[in-house]
């Protein structure tokens, strides 16, 4: 009896053994595995996390679902053998109750998701790699021909210099000119000309308003042939505000000095130097926008200053009484058929004051003035921009012995970029010119100017110039036709310095007997610039 006892104690062991190593076998690898993938969370950077879950997932979606029980079944019958290898050391009692088994686990089936992934087992393996990887390919964002011209071009830009909130972009220009016709005269002489140029550029970077401002000065100085010496400039500056509730405002002021063209109409024969003439003019303007109405108001005024000329055998020859200023005011009116497309309608009026009431011949030359035009304006984005404009002004003077002046205009100014790295510019403009003669009222000029410019490499620059002039003098058939051509190219030897080359022809035709001239030039200079 005491051995059946000590029997019986020793089975119920074996099976509370038994038991303890059934649970164990059960939960000890579910507790692993998480311990692994906490362990994994932590030590994994952030960003990657969510890749291998996505990579997770679709295999998920491609490999078939395998039953969970079937895992649990096999841990189950893993366990059940040691479990029968255990029992047969002993002999259990048949008054025994059987161990409790373990609770079979509930059986669960993941259905396996349609797959749209592709059936080939390499486009499988690509598809999972791509969506892991971190540097994706970019969408292209040019051609490489581009790319590699816009880089071309950056390095022989010039920087410029920053000032303040302006980008200042100086420039410097010496070289020679050999001309047939040293000051453009009927009686010009051939001469060699050192010429130096300065030019300086600036432009805002402002967010919301702009403002820009050019400025040219140049010195000429014959080295040998006909003598000349003169100074020219000229600055210009432009200030445009973006106001509030559709309004715009701009302001510009200019001034330009240069002596009188011997092939002038004005021009006085038999003296040492025509007289310089100063001008400033300077204008503002607003704009107003009304859904598709556009509403423009501007005002300029235009003061023209000549000093006197120095005469051959010396003394100075007064000019005082050509000095006057030109007010004038423009009232535009314009309906936005399109973004590209804008005609409009102006008026104009101004007044002409001369500083002396009379002229030396007892003329008196103040005048008034009244025009309109109607044109377009168009805006084709980058490629294609501009306004056209044809009209008729007159200009009546204070002295009625005086006829008026008056005649058909024509304005215009368009740019075109036909391809990246060329621009033509067309220029087109009517202007009155005043007269000093006695019962001469003064001519009409109409000027059409086309330039272009051209990249033909990233150092490398041509621009050429075709210029029309025609003159029609007023109560008469006179008139004088004026041609001008010019060819430049400049090579740039780095982003500050380069070598330029210009050729320039102009000839004067006149009706007016001792008028016509020729100018044939050739430049050659090296130009700096930061």
């Amino acid at each position: 009896m005491p051995r059946l006892k000590s029997t019986s104690g020793i089975v119920r062991r074996v099976k509370k053994l038994s038991l303890l190593l059934l649970t164990t076998s059960i939960f000890v690898p579910t507790i692993v595995v998480q311990a692994q993938d906490m362990e994994l969370r932590r030590n994994m950077s952030e960003p990657l996390v969510p890749d291998i879950l996505r990579a997770q997932d679709m295999r998920a979606a491609i490999r078939p679902a395998r039953p969970m029980t079937a895992a649990a079944n096999d841990t189950i019958d893993d366990n059940r053998d040691a479990q029968q290898g255990i029992e047969p050391l002993v002999d259990a009692p048949l008054d025994e109750a059987p161990p409790p088994q373990p609770r079979p686990e509930p059986s669960i089936t993941i259905e396996e998701a349609p797959s749209t992934a592709p059936a080939n087992a390499r486009e499988i393996s690509l598809g999972l790699d791509e969506e892991a990887r971190q540097n994706l390919r970019e969408p292209p964002t040019g051609s490489i021909e581009h790319i590699a011209a816009a880089s071309a071009d950056e390095d022989f830009a010039a920087p410029g210099v920053a000032l303040g909130t302006f980008l200042l972009r100086p420039m410097i220009e010496q070289g020679l000119t050999a001309t047939s016709n040293a000051d453009g005269s009927a009686t010009g002489n051939s001469a060699i000309i050192s010429e130096t140029t300065l030019r300086l550029g600036a432009d805002s970077n402002w967010s919301r308003h702009s403002a820009q401002m050019t400025g040219t000065t140049t010195w000429r100085r014959s080295l040998s042939g006909q003598h000349l010496k003169d100074v020219r400039g000229r600055l210009d500056a432009v200030l445009d505000l973006d106001l509030d509730h559709e309004w715009q405002a701009s302001a510009r002021l200019g001034y330009e000095a240069a002596p009188q063209s011997a092939s002038s109409p004005l021009a006085i024969p038999g003296i040492a130097s025509q007289p310089t003439r100063h001008q400033i003019n300077g204008g503002i303007s607003v704009e107003k926008s009304v859904g598709k109405l556009r509403l423009g108001l501007s005002g300029e005024s235009e003061r023209s200053l000549y000093q006197d000329a120095r005469l051959a055998g010396g003394g100075t020859l007064s000019q005082k009484h050509r000095n006057s200023t030109l007010y004038t005011a423009r009232l535009r009116t314009g309906y936005e058929i399109s973004p590209a497309l804008t005609p409009f309608m102006q008026i104009e009026g101004g007044r002409r004051l001369y500083d002396e009431a009379t002229d030396p011949g007892g003329y008196r030359r103040s005048s008034d003035r009244t025009g309109a035009s109607i044109g377009t304006e168009f805006n084709l984005g980058e490629k294609f921009s501009g306004e056209i404009a044809a009209g008729w002004l007159r200009e009546s003077f204070d002295d009625d012995r005086l006829n008026p002046l008056s005649a058909a205009t024509i304005d215009a100014n368009i740019r075109w970029s036909p391809q990246r790295g060329t621009d033509l510019g067309l220029r087109g403009s009517t202007s009155f010119e005043g007269a000093t003669a006695p019962g001469e009222s003064g001519s009409v000029l109409y000027t059409l100017q086309l330039n272009g410019q051209r990249q033909i490499r990233a150092n490398l620059i041509a621009d050429a110039l075709l210029g029309f002039e025609w003159r029609n003098y007023s109560g008469s058939n006179e008139r004088d036709l004026i041609y001008t051509a010019q060819a430049g190219l400049t090579w740039w030897m780095n982003r500050y310095a380069g070598l330029t080359m210009r050729a320039r022809h102009e000839t004067l035709n006149s009706n007016i007997a001792g008028r016509d001239t020729r100018t044939n030039s050739l430049f050659l200079g090296i130009t700096g610039r930061r």
